[in-house]
């Protein structure tokens, strides 16, 4: 898959990433109302500010002011006695790689974000199991697993549709609703 990837466009790569980030936004928004911590608002505002972007509308982002935002509301896992932390701090990590990619010439943010998705199906799954079963799952049972079997999926379909999709507007809105219609997280959490 990541060989797939790596064929897409810069263009290209940043909608997957922000696709993949759009899944993941509900984790941090979990765990920013149990732990009284972060500001998920900002966040899906960062993000739409980059749909935006990607889509060629007219609008400027102060990178440097962006990423301080973004910094100030990043958890750091010894801090918080919740699970719910890692996938948060996946989701600062994601946005903080997709920022930076609107200036950098060359970027594999899609390559960073999927390899970020999938860690963060796979670390819930092996936190899931050790609680319910008291020992950590086998790798095979992992990508048998329906989550991760739909996340695979997920970031398949989106490399396939991404990889003739014209550079406009309408791909990137049709993009965003392709991966809010489930209205579920890439860990499976309604919003």
């Amino acid at each position: 898959m990541t060989f797939m990837i790596q064929q897409l466009t810069k263009w290209q790569q940043q909608v997957f990433a922000a696709a993949l980030l759009q899944r993941m936004l509900p984790n941090y928004s979990l765990f920013a109302s149990r732990a009284s911590f972060g500001d998920d608002k900002l966040l899906q505002n960062q993000l739409d500010l980059v749909w935006q972007k990607l889509a060629k509308l007219p609008i400027k982002i102060n990178l440097e002011a962006q990423l301080d935002k973004l910094e100030a509301v990043t958890p750091q896992p010894q801090d918080f006695d919740l699970f719910a932390v890692y996938p948060a701090q996946d989701v600062c990590s994601g946005m903080t790689c997709l920022l930076q990619s609107l200036e950098e010439k060359e970027s594999q943010c899609g390559e960073e974000l999927s390899q970020l998705s999938l860690n963060s199906v796979k670390t819930y799954l092996d936190f899931s199991i050790m609680e319910s079963h008291g020992h950590a799952p086998e790798a095979a049972d992992l990508q048998q697993d329906p989550l991760m079997e739909w996340e695979l999926a997920t970031q398949q379909e989106l490399v396939r549709i991404l990889d003739t999709a014209i550079e406009n507007k309408q791909t990137c809105d049709d993009i965003k609703a392709m991966v809010k219609a489930d209205r579920l997280s890439n860990l499976g959490i309604e919003y």
